[in-house]
């Protein structure tokens, strides 16, 4: 059996919580900050969990993510 591949970018900006889950940065909040209203700032300050179909896609692309 060939060794899995993890994808480089999904490991730069996807982790994995204690009980499993994935979650990510919000995206967004990069540059061009004077122009984006401050609702949509402060929602993308922290970390979400992403839903079930989309971690299944994650989790193919990081087989061995730890922690």
């Amino acid at each position: 059996m060939p060794k899995l591949k993890t994808k480089s970018g999904a490991k730069k900006r996807f982790s994995r919580t204690a009980t499993g889950k994935i979650k990510m940065n919000v995206a967004h909040k990069r540059h061009r900050l004077i122009s984006k209203p401050q609702k949509m700032k402060r929602k993308a300050r922290g970390t979400v969990t992403l839903q079930k179909g989309d971690s299944t896609l994650v989790k193919w692309y990081m087989p061995y993510l730890r922690g």
